[in-house]
């Protein structure tokens, strides 16, 4: 007789917001499709999700992120997903990114009542976000917006929207698209004009270092140009050592070949800003992507970057450790 061995559900560590279930459900879902393995969802509570006040405060978006790679440590879970905006540039000893999936759109969107866009808002009308980037972008093209801090899921913000907290509130095309709430975008912001966080509409699947097999398993999930112009967007970011209140935007897009990473070229445009979006130092790169193929060209490329930054005085808009060099 013939005994057959099913291999056991890989545990997927996820946060248990519905953006969070809903990104890695996808994973979970793709994750199937290419191992044949079943996937199952582990929700954990993040500090994030618990704790109130300015995310600034609370130690940056690395509070949604922590509580996750413990428990993988732990071997609590097997694989985790992040939203890449929110990991930490900082390596951590035993875990390493196994896949970036393709990637969302990046750009922020306006989210407003009547339909309203960034130039028909009336004068001071109260615009919700809790980034300082955002905060500098709208008063630099806004300054008489009044921008207050908010905080919550997608849900509850655009709640405060219609319920008329507030006039109007930025977030993530991403978010919105993943969860099917495109109908509440007002108004759209070019990556040119307005580059977003590092990593923003990416996502990283994580492993333990030790799980080589697995690694290799999930790495087929990734998407060559979604890595390259994530990965070089946080090299960019790892390099200027901003700080979590830092006024920074940093976006790459693939020209060319989508479907060769190694093709065509990237663009990135790097932002700096005054946290009341008065002055900025902008940066504008055009590299060949086979230079960022490892982790040595995206290094070099994301150090000529922000020397370009620094030289324009960057420095002295925002709280940069990497100023002083």
């Amino acid at each position: 007789m013939t005994t057959t061995t099913t291999a056991p559900a890989l545990r997927l560590g996820t946060r248990a917001s519905a953006l969070a279930t809903t990104q890695s459900g996808q994973v979970a879902d793709a994750l199937r499709a290419a191992t044949g393995r079943e996937v199952e969802l582990v929700p954990i509570t993040t500090a994030g999700d618990v704790l109130t006040g300015p995310l600034a405060q609370l130690g940056g978006t690395g509070v949604f992120v922590a509580a996750l790679r413990e428990a993988l440590l732990r071997g609590e879970c097997d694989l985790v997903v992040h939203s890449m905006k929110d990991l930490p540039t900082g390596a951590v000893p035993g875990l390493v990114i196994a896949a970036v999936p393709p990637r969302e759109v990046q750009r922020d969107v306006l989210c407003a009542r009547d339909g309203l866009t960034l130039q028909t808002l009336p004068h001071g009308a109260v615009v919700g976000s809790g980034s300082p980037r955002r905060v500098a972008q709208l008063l630099r093209h806004r300054p008489d917006l009044v921008v207050r801090g908010i905080r919550g899921n997608v849900d509850t913000r655009l709640r405060k929207v219609h319920e008329g907290e507030y006039d109007a509130t930025v977030l993530a095309e991403a978010g919105l698209s993943r969860l099917g709430r495109t109908d509440e975008i007002t108004d759209t912001f070019d990556l040119g004009a307005w580059p977003t966080s590092a990593g923003q509409g990416a996502l990283a699947v994580e492993v333990r270092a030790a799980d080589a097999e697995l690694a290799a398993a999930v790495g087929v999930i990734g998407d060559g140009s979604s890595t390259l112009t994530s990965l070089w967007e946080r090299d960019v970011l790892r390099r200027l050592e901003a700080g979590c209140a830092a006024p920074v935007g940093i976006s790459a897009l693939a020209l060319g070949d989508a479907a060769d990473a190694a093709a065509g070229g990237v663009a990135l445009v790097a932002e700096v800003y005054a946290l009341d979006g008065a002055r900025s130092v902008r940066v504008a790169r055009e590299v060949p992507a086979a230079t960022l193929a490892d982790a040595a060209g995206r290094d070099t490329a994301a150090a000529d970057v922000v020397a370009e930054l620094l030289d324009a005085g960057a420095g002295e808009l925002a709280d940069l450790t990497g100023s002083a060099r």
